[in-house]
């Protein structure tokens, strides 16, 4: 099972859906330190564990986040991404007054885009070739 070490189960399914999520400040501006990074890892993860979703890693730049999550089916990402990024510019805005600075009149810390990309798995050409060699019956 080791090797499985993804692969989740619920009632009715077995799953290993990933996404690896970009979050990016409003305008590109450049307001993360460590601390902040540090701080908003945490958030990410509890956000995460109320959706029953595990956050596998996260890390950052100045004017950008990257989230590594694992999700069960039932959950829409959309959703997610909306949670996440909602909840942690409030918290974030509160804890760190001085990220107010940089929201500008609209009062978000992230712009209204994100990049979500699913990932693990076989490539696609691999999974393309496994389908079409299906025993078909006539």
């Amino acid at each position: 099972m080791a090797e499985h070490e993804d692969i989740r189960t619920g009632r009715h399914c077995v799953f290993a859906p990933h996404a690896h999520l970009v979050f990016v400040t409003r305008f590109r501006h450049e307001v993360f330190t460590g601390t902040h990074l540090n701080r908003m890892g945490e958030i990410m993860r509890d956000v995460c564990a109320d959706f029953e979703t595990e956050l596998r890693e996260f890390n950052g730049e100045s004017d950008h986040v990257h989230l590594l999550v694992n999700f069960p089916p039932k959950i829409a990402l959309s959703r997610l991404v909306n949670s996440l990024k909602g909840v942690s510019s409030r918290r974030m805005r509160r804890e760190f007054p001085e990220l107010a600075h940089h929201c500008y009149r609209a009062n978000k810390l992230w712009s209204g885009s994100c990049f979500a990309g699913s990932v693990g798995g076989a490539p696609i050409g691999v999974l393309r070739r496994y389908i079409e060699r299906q025993n078909r019956p006539d």
